[in-house]
C-alpha cells in the first residue's frame, strides 16, 4: 500500500469532478445509512440473504446505470441513493495497528486511539506464527469496533509483504523482512487472523501490497512512480512472488494491490498476464485495487499509455478493479466513448468489489445489529490488547552483543543510570510509520526511570539527524557520573519512510561520535540500543569494547519502553532474531536499481539477502544472543527419499543439463504425490545455561549443486519455543520435499533435484538423498 501520497495534481480535480460529473449521483438527504435497511430497499434481490453472495453480487451490478457504475470505481465511492447504496470509502490503514494515514479512519470520536503494536519487521522477528495471527485479531477487533462508530471503514490495505530487498529501502520497516519463507509466512497468519477464519464471512478485509516488485522508494534519478523493476523470471518465481501466493492461496486475503513501478516494462496495475494468474492459478477471490494514483502513473508519470483514456483501458483490460484516487471517475466515460473498454469491464470490477463488500455484511441492513455489532469503546486499547502489544514487542527485540554477559542488569545493584539519545524520550516516533493515536505510550526513559529512581536522561543530539555536537557536553558529563549509561541511537521517519530511501548504512549525522564520546568517559562498558527499521553498520560499536551491549529495538510501538525495561533488567530473556542481513556501508555502491537476487561476479555484483548474498555482512539472517546458550539434536529425519521419475520426458534442455552439467532433476508439477513425501524433522532444543525463555529453532536447506543460480541454504521451517534451563525441549518441523528442498530453475520453473540435500539446523547438518528408480 503507500500512505498512498498525493504525489499529482490528480486529486485535485476530484472535488470539481464530483460535484460537475453526474448531478444524480450525489447523496441525497433521505438516503438510509446502511444499504437494505429499509422496506424500501429490501426488496431488491442483492438484499436477499439467502440468496449465494454471486447472485447478489450479479444482481446489483445489473440495477446500475452506467453513470452509477463510473461513480463506484475509485476508493471514495459515490452513493446510489435510488438503491439504498451510501457512499463508502475503500482506503483505510492497519499495517500494525489502526492508523491515519488512509481517509477512512478517524479517531475523532466516542473512539480517540487504538493500541499500536510493533512495527511488522519487529514482529518479524520473533518468529511467532501464533503472535501475528493473535496481533491481527486483536486489530480487526478494534478495526470493526470504529467501524461500528463511524470512525473506519472495512476494508483496510494491509499487509506490506514486499522481500526486504536492499537495505536502503524506507518502507522495508513495514515488511517481515529479506526472506520469502519467513514473509509468507507472516502474510498467512496476519490475513487469516484478521479476516477471520469463517469462509466467505469477513470480520474485516485484508489487501496484500504492493504486487510486485516493489522496494524503491526515492534513490537518486529513480522514482517508484516510474521506476522499471526488470526482474528474471528465477527471481520473480522464488523470491518476489511467493508471499503473495501465499496470502491469497493460503490466507485467502480478499484484496490485492498492485504497486507503482512497471516489472519489466509494463506497469504494475496493466500486467495482464500477471493479474489473471492470480485469479486463474491462485485462486484469488477478492477485488485488485491500485496503489493511490498508480492508475494515473501509467498515463502521467510513466508514459506507458499514449493518453488517460489508454491508461484506463489499460488497467481495466489487464483486471485492475478499482482505482485509489479519480483518474477512472474521470476518464473511464470518454474511454468507453472511444470504444477503448467496455461496459463488461466495468461490470467484471464492480462485481469483485461488491462481492468483497457482501462478505462483510455491507448488504445486509443495519451491520451494527449483526454479528459484530456489539463492538465498540470497550473492546479498543483492553487490556487485554496492550498485553499483546507489550508482548510482541518483547519477543522481537534481539540482542545483538553482549561481552561477558553483560546484560542483563539487576535493577537493585544499579545506583544511577543516564539515558542519552534523543529518541530515548519521544514517545511520538517509536511507532515507525503507519502508525495512528497510541492508547498510552510512555518512552523508554519514562519506562526506565520506573525501574531505577536515579535516571536522567540528555539527548545528545537535537534530533535523530544529529547535524550538531553543540550538545554532546551534557551527555558526556552525564556519562561520567552515572553508574550505567545507555546510548538509545539509530533511526527514525526522518531518515527512513515511505517516498524516502536513505543513501548511507551508518548510523544518522554525528550520532557515531555521540556513542563513541560517551562509552570513552563512561565508568563502566555502556550499553547500545539502536532504533529503526533498516539495517545499520554499526561495525564501531561491535568492535569497541566499551560498548558492552547491543540491542535493536525496531519500532517497538506504544509499549516499546516497558518490553526494552524487561529485556534490559532480566524479566524477559531476549529470543528475537534479525529477519534481515545487515551490510556493511560498502553495499552502498551497489545500485539500489538492480533487482537481481544472485550475485554476478564477472560484473562485480554481490547478490542480495542471505539466500544469494556473498560479501561481507555485520550481522547475518537470524542472528540474535540470549541470557542463555542452546544446543541442537536431529531426533529423526529421514536420509533418503525414493521418486518414481514418472515424468512425461525430459526437455531438451533438461538432457543438455545433464549431459554437460550433471544436473539430474525433476519438475515439481510433475511429482503426483508430493503430500506422500513430506516428512518430519524431530529436534531437541538444550537450554544449557541457567536464565530460561524462548528460543526461535530455524531450520534451513542446502541443494545439492550451487550451479544454476541456487540459493546457498534457504529458510524452510521455524519455530519458537519455550525452554527451561538445564533441559530439553523438543519440536517437530515438517517438511515438504516439492516446496522445501525444490528450487527453482533459470525458465522460473520449480525443480526437485536428484542427489544429496542437507538440512541445517544451527551447526548441524543432516543429509537427505533424493534418488529416482
Amino acid at each position: 500500500m503507500s500512505t498512498e501520497s498525493t504525489h499529482l495534481t490528480i486529486f485535485f480535480f476530484s472535488i470539481i469532478f464530483i460535484s460537475t460529473f453526474e448531478p444524480s449521483i450525489s447523496i441525497a438527504a433521505s438516503s438510509p445509512k446502511f444499504p437494505c435497511s429499509g422496506p424500501r430497499y429490501s426488496s431488491f434481490p442483492f438484499c436477499n440473504t439467502s440468496l449465494p453472495i454471486t447472485s447478489r453480487a450479479r444482481s446489483l451490478v445489473h440495477l446500475l446505470r452506467l453513470h452509477e457504475k463510473i461513480s463506484l470505481l475509485s476508493d471514495n465511492a459515490s452513493a446510489v441513493p435510488r438503491l439504498g447504496i451510501p457512499a463508502y470509502e475503500w482506503w483505510s490503514e492497519s499495517l500494525h495497528g489502526i492508523a491515519t494515514n488512509g481517509p477512512g479512519v478517524s479517531f475523532n470520536g466516542s473512539i480517540p486511539s487504538a493500541t499500536s503494536f510493533p512495527q511488522v519487521i519487529l514482529m518479524a522477528a520473533a518468529f511467532n506464527r501464533s503472535l501475528w495471527s493473535s496481533v491481527g485479531s486483536a486489530i480487526a477487533i478494534e478495526a470493526r469496533a470504529m467501524y461500528n462508530h463511524g470512525q473506519a471503514g472495512l476494508t483496510f490495505w494491509a499487509p506490506n509483504i514486499n522481500i526486504f530487498r536492499d537495505p536502503r529501502w524506507g518502507r522495508g520497516q513495514e515488511t517481515p523482512g529479506e526472506d520469502p519463507m519467513l514473509a509468507s509466512a507472516f502474510a498467512i497468519e496476519y490475513v487469516t487472523g484478521f479476516q477471520g477464519r469463517n469462509g466467505e464471512e469477513l470480520m474485516v478485509s485484508a489487501c496484500c501490497k504492493h504486487f510486485t516488485a516493489y522496494d524503491l522508494e526515492k534513490w537518486q534519478k529513480f522514482s517508484r512512480y516510474s521506476f522499471d523493476a526488470v526482474v528474471t523470471e528465477q527471481d520473480l518465481v522464488d523470491t518476489y512472488q511467493p508471499p503473495f501466493q501465499s496470502c491469497i492461496q493460503e490466507g485467502k486475503a480478499s484484496c490485492l494491490m498492485c504497486s507503482y513501478n512497471r516489472v519489466n516494462g509494463v506497469p504494475a496495475c496493466a500486467r495482464q498476464d500477471m493479474l489473471e494468474k492470480v485469479r486463474s492459478e491462485w485462486g484469488f477471490e477478492g477485488y485488485i485495487t491500485s496503489d493511490c494514483d498508480a492508475v494515473a502513473t501509467v498515463y502521467e508519470y510513466q508514459k506507458y499509455s499514449k493518453t488517460p483514456e489508454d491508461a484506463v483501458a489499460d488497467v481495466l483490460k489487464a483486471g485492475t478493479d478499482i482505482n485509489c484516487g479519480t483518474y477512472l471517475l474521470r476518464h473511464t466515460r470518454s474511454a468507453l466513448k472511444q470504444g477503448k473498454v467496455s461496459e463488461k469491464d466495468i461490470d467484471r470490477a464492480l462485481y469483485n468489489l461488491f462481492s468483497v463488500q457482501l462478505r462483510l455484511g455491507l448488504f445486509d441492513g443495519d451491520p451494527r445489529k449483526g454479528k459484530f455489532g456489539k463492538l465498540g469503546p470497550q473492546n479498543v486499547c483492553t487490556e487485554e490488547h496492550r498485553a499483546l502489544a507489550l508482548e510482541a514487542a518483547k519477543q522481537g527485540i534481539v540482542l545483538l552483543k553482549n561481552k561477558d554477559k553483560f546484560l542483563p542488569l539487576n535493577k537493585n545493584n544499579v545506583k544511577s543510570l543516564a539515558v542519552i539519545g534523543p529518541m530515548a524520550d519521544d514517545r511520538d516516533h517509536i511507532g515507525g510509520g503507519y502508525t495512528g493515536i497510541p492508547c498510552n505510550p510512555r518512552s523508554l526513559f519514562e519506562e526506565l526511570r520506573g525501574c531505577v529512581q536515579n535516571t536522567t536522561f540528555f539527548a545528545g543530539c537535537n534530533d535523530v539527524p544529529c547535524d550538531s555536537k553543540d550538545r554532546f557536553s551534557e551527555a558526556v558529563l552525564a556519562a561520567k557520573e552515572a553508574e550505567v549509561v545507555i546510548v538509545v541511537a539509530g533511526l527514525d521517519m526522518t531518515q527512513e519512510r515511505e517516498d524516502h530511501d536513505r543513501v548511507s548504512l551508518l548510523l544518522p549525522g554525528k550520532q557515531m561520535d555521540l556513542v563513541s564520546s560517551v562509552a570513552s568517559v563512561s565508568k563502566k562498558r555502556i550499553i547500545l540500543v539502536l532504533t529503526g527499521g533498516g539495517p545499520l553498520d554499526v561495525t564501531f560499536a561491535e568492535n569497541n569494547p566499551w560498548i558492552s551491549s547491543i540491542l535493536w529495538i525496531g519500532y517497538p510501538g506504544e509499549a516499546g519502553g516497558k518490553a526494552f525495561a524487561e529485556v534490559l533488567f532480566g524479566d524477559f530473556n531476549p529470543g528475537g532474531r534479525l529477519p534481515m542481513t545487515w551490510y556493511p556501508e560498502s553495499f552502498t555502491r551497489v545500485p539500489m536499481s538492480d533487482m537481481n537476487m544472485r550475485a554476478d561476479l564477472s560484473r562485480g555484483y554481490p547478490g542480495r539477502t542471505y539466500r544469494f548474498y556473498n560479501g561481507d555482512r555485520i550481522y547475518g539472517f537470524g542472528h540474535g544472543l540470549s541470557y542463555t546458550s542452546f544446543t541442537y539434536k536431529f531426533l529423526s529425519a529421514p536420509k533418503k527419499l525414493s521418486l518414481l521419475r514418472s515424468f512425461k520426458g525430459l526437455s531438451n534442455r533438461s538432457r543438455v543439463l545433464e549431459e554437460t552439467q550433471g544436473i539430474n532433476y525433476v519438475y515439481t508439477d510433475e511429482v503426483e504425490y508430493c503430500e506422500s513425501l513430506r516428512f518430519p524433522v524431530q529436534i531437541s532444543v538444550m537450554n544449557a545455561g541457567d536464565a530460561g525463555g524462548a528460543h526461535v529453532v530455524m531450520l534451513f536447506s542446502r541443494a545439492p549443486r550451487s550451479t544454476g543460480g541456487f540459493p546457498k541454504k534457504q529458510l524452510i521451517g521455524f519455530d519458537r519455543v519455550h525452554t527451561v534451563p538445564f533441559q530439553h525441549t523438543e519440536t517437530s518441523i515438517l517438511v515438504d520435499p516439492c516446496n522445501h528442498l525444490s528450487v527453482t530453475d533459470e525458465s522460473g520453473k520449480r525443480v526437485l533435484l536428484i542427489g544429496e540435500h542437507v538440512l541445517i539446523l544451527g551447526d548441524l547438518e543432516h543429509s537427505v538423498s533424493i534418488e529416482t528408480y
